[in-house]
């Protein structure tokens, strides 16, 4: 028998006739080529199974061209070490869960270096692309393969958005025995998800700052690279390999008009959506808006739930308070999260502070980082843009506006602050509208920041 690499996926050949092997790794018969095939993913697996059969067999599927020597010293934080440990014993299989702007990255090098395996880093966007590349590029001596940006060019070391991996894995997912995943978070539970199943990589390493907790994506990540092999939060590193921080409420009130718009809307929405509790109480949201979208009665119960979040967006209370920070705070470097780009933009014109949005192109957007590190521009604010991976330079103080993506960008954006500095500590202000959702949200999102003590199954 012969195991071949075919668009994406493994066929093995020339099986004895007669044989079944329904389900055993992954295989399935294809009657268009008479063949039986499996995900490119299962290769390990199957091979195994291979190594055991009666009727011997070949594998032909590899075709990686092993990296140069010219990886230079890395080294690792304490906790840096004891996750590429973790990661290690798990079979170099597993997720890595630590802080934003604690070493993630440093990490991936780390394991790329010490395995000597081709790697593909998969990163979600264009800007960590770059970052990607310039990382990899200070500590190996050898040309990088960069897939992405306009650009085609595989090497043993390669860095490639997600949406181009999709569309390429299956002519390359036979070179790489390493996948780096940043931001693993983004996998899981979408399309994807073909990127990590067309690869044969044994080794897999999911990074990230906000892992997923439940739901089906879980299991499909513990599959695709594996379970969760190192944990530790914000609460476990700041003040020592971050900086430590205050994060301070402030609670402020609507206007009476503002109140009175604010409750007609919530009443509107939750008279739809109580009714929807009763028949399906174990129902998500996702389940309440697909169910809503199907009567005029619910779509208009979406539509008051989003005017009522867009009222407690940029509401009067929130620009007294926004104003007094930024006055009170003038010669720190600060950051401002909004819940959409068009309170950012609201708070831009008001305060004439830089937008930083996915509207500002790329060149804009490192020159007006370049401009916030050397202390010319002293703000920025920002709806999402901010929030994941970005290499931002070092600010002081973080003002949250608002927000849309619950405990994962809460996570996400005071960890953008703790880049740690001799005698820094950093100050996190969050608005918080009272008797509104945004209490029991906020609730949420600082149980977010606790310490998880070091975990590792």
């Amino acid at each position: 028998m012969r195991l071949v690499f075919d668009r994406g996926t493994l066929l093995l050949l020339d099986a004895p006739v007669g044989a079944n092997a329904t389900g055993i790794a992954g295989l399935l018969w294809d009657s268009r080529v008479g063949a039986w095939r499996a995900p490119a993913w299962r290769h390990p697996e199957l091979v195994n199974v291979l190594a055991r059969a009666v009727t011997p067999s070949t594998d032909e599927v590899r075709d990686v061209t092993a990296p140069r020597e010219g990886w230079r010293s890395i080294e690792l934080r304490p906790y840096q070490e004891a996750a590429l440990c973790a990661w290690e014993l798990a079979g170099r299989r597993g997720v890595v869960v630590l802080p934003t702007g604690s070493g993630k990255t440093r990490l991936a090098l780390a394991a790329m270096a010490r395995t000597g395996l081709a790697t593909l880093c998969l990163v979600p966007t264009r800007v960590l692309l770059e970052q990607w590349l310039r990382e990899i590029g200070t500590m190996y001596d050898h040309p990088v393969g960069c897939l992405g940006d306009g650009v085609h060019d595989i090497a043993p070391i390669t860095v490639a958005t997600y949406e181009s991996a999709y569309r390429h894995m299956n002519r390359i997912g036979n070179r790489f025995e390493l996948l780096v995943v940043d931001e693993a978070h983004h996998f899981g539970a979408g399309i994807r998800d073909e990127a990590l199943e067309m690869s044969i990589a044994p080794a897999r390493i999911g990074l990230t700052a906000t892992p997923v907790r439940d739901g089906p994506a879980v299991a499909r990540l513990h599959d695709l690279i594996g379970p969760t092999v190192y944990e530790l939060a914000i609460g476990d590193l700041a003040g020592t390999y971050l900086a430590g921080f205050d994060l301070v409420t402030l609670h402020l009130d609507l206007t009476p008009a503002e109140r009175s718009r604010y409750e007609s809307l919530m009443n509107s929405f939750h008279a739809v959506h109580v009714q929807f509790q009763r028949i399906a109480p174990e129902g998500s949201w996702e389940d309440f808006a697909r169910a809503a979208a199907r009567s005029s009665e619910g779509r208009r119960a979406l539509d008051s739930w989003r005017q009522a979040r867009k009222l407690l967006a940029f509401p009067d209370g929130k620009r007294a308070a926004l104003r007094a920070l930024l006055e009170r705070h003038c010669d720190a470097r600060m950051l401002v999260f909004t819940s959409d780009n068009e309170t950012a933009y609201a708070v831009a014109r008001e305060h004439l502070i830089m937008p930083f949005t996915c509207d500002i192109g790329r060149k804009e957007r490192e020159a007006a980082l370049n401009r916030f590190r050397s202390g010319e521009l002293k703000a920025l604010v920002s709806s999402r843009v901010l929030n994941e991976g970005l290499d931002v330079p070092d600010a002081d103080v973080a003002v949250i506006v608002g927000g849309a993506l619950g405990e994962r960008e809460h996570v996400q954006r005071v960890g953008r602050l703790l880049r740690p500095r001799e005698g820094k500590r950093a100050q996190v202000f969050e608005l918080v509208l009272r008797r509104t959702m945004e209490v029991t949200h906020a609730r949420r999102r600082r149980t977010a920041l606790a310490a998880r003590s070091a975990t590792s199954p």
